[in-house]
């Protein structure tokens, strides 16, 4: 059985205007970049403050 969600935002996308694709290949495309390795040693370094 699929999710009721999944229908809803595949519904929700054939309504969406053309702005909306272009947005979310935006969004997309940004979710993918690989986290800087400043930012990464920053997260390892708050984590083992966090448990330390």
């Amino acid at each position: 059985m699929k999710n009721p969600g999944t229908r809803r935002r595949t519904s929700a996308r054939a309504n969406s205007p053309e702005w909306a694709d272009g947005l979310r290949k935006l969004y997309d495309s940004v979710v993918e970049e690989p986290l800087p390795d400043s930012f990464a040693q920053l997260l390892d370094k708050l984590d083992g403050d966090a448990h330390g």
